[in-house]
């Protein structure tokens, strides 16, 4: 059996009840070295065999599997976040599935969840913000022209951009012909919630400047919106006006 379990965003207490139970359980540990707290390599048992995919190919991934499944033993496949969110995991499936190989997956905290506890924002406030667009910007792999950034800034929703810090330069242009104005809020969180994260605070029309002068380029996610900015308006949720199954009209 192969548990794919999400690490969660960085500190390593913040993997699931169920994620740190399936890693004390595991025989074979395969782990994404580049972007998981080594912290959370303490769930492992004692003698658990650990792979550190970050030096692996996805051949040599399933070499591993494939082995520990003669062998009836136990595999983890930790990735960072969330593995449904830019954690090519699709790919493992299909192997799997082509395989015979039975597997499961146990969700985890995403960076972007963690990014916002850091910057102590909601991602959708009243009248501000409804909508999440989950998204990168197009490199090396591209994006469909459907969901390019300038389609997406049109609805000036809150943005949240991962894998994206090398290309600021190109993603600050599209954002603003897009439609998002120069000083929309904006944000780059630097690891959130491991130790050494940072928080850099800016605007659409200063984004790239921001990345450059903190040298960022990697591990970190950039948050674009006005759920960011100063904003008193009240969920009609907690209402006095209104009634609900738990909360009745006041006398």
């Amino acid at each position: 059996m192969v548990h794919f379990v999400g690490a969660g965003c960085g500190a390593a207490d913040l993997i699931t009840i169920r994620g740190a139970r399936l890693l004390g359980e595991a025989d074979i540990l395969i782990y994404a070295g580049s972007l998981v707290n080594p912290e959370l390599l303490k769930y492992a048992k004692p003698g658990c065999e650990i792979h550190n995919s970050a030096e692996m190919n996805l051949e040599e991934i399933l070499t591993v599997i494939k082995s520990a499944e003669a062998a009836e033993k136990t595999t983890v496949r930790l990735h960072s976040g969330d593995s449904s969110i830019y954690g090519a995991v699709q790919e493992q499936f299909a192997e799997l599935d082509s395989l015979g190989i039975a597997y499961d997956v146990c969700p985890g905290v995403s960076s972007f969840f963690g990014a916002a506890a850091s910057l102590k924002v909601e991602y959708t406030p009243p009248e501000v913000s409804q909508t999440v667009i989950l998204t990168r910007t197009a490199g090396k792999t591209p994006v469909p022209e459907r969901e390019s950034i300038q389609s997406l800034a049109a609805h000036q929703a809150t943005m949240v951009l991962f894998l994206s810090t090398k290309l600021t330069e190109k993603l600050q242009r599209e954002l603003l012909e897009g439609g998002y104005p120069g000083n929309t809020p904006a944000a780059i969180v630097y690891k959130a919630t491991w130790p050494d994260e940072k928080i850099f605070r800016c605007t659409v029309e200063t984004l790239h400047r921001t990345v450059t002068e903190n040298k960022l380029t990697r591990t970190a996610l950039i948050i674009v919106g006005n759920c960011m900015s100063e904003n008193s308006n009240r969920s009609y949720l907690y209402s006095p006006e209104r009634c609900m199954g738990y909360r009745r009209d006041n006398p």
